[in-house]
């Protein structure tokens, strides 16, 4: 695994744990209020796009944190459209 590999899988590492602290909030609370919808659709959109042309450039690092990123913007929306 290269240097360059490496840098890439720690900012995946790390721009996807991010969005953990508001789906752990928004699961326990139930409270998505303050979550604008529309911008969690564009997310979700451009999400979508980096996992495809990660997947058709076969590179790591942009697979593995837009999958991830993906299923959490994906519970995110999952309560804003539930519960609001």
């Amino acid at each position: 695994m290269t240097f360059v590999t490496l840098i890439g899988l720690a900012a995946a590492c790390l721009t996807t744990v991010a969005f953990t602290p508001q789906v752990v909030k928004a699961w326990r609370t139930r409270s998505t209020r303050d979550i604008s919808l529309g911008m969690y659709l564009v997310l979700a959109t451009g999400i979508v796009l980096w996992l495809i042309y990660g997947l058709m450039i076969d590179d790591a690092p942009l697979i593995f944190a837009n999958a991830v990123t993906l299923v959490l913007v994906a519970i995110i929306l999952y309560c804003k459209i539930r519960h609001g």
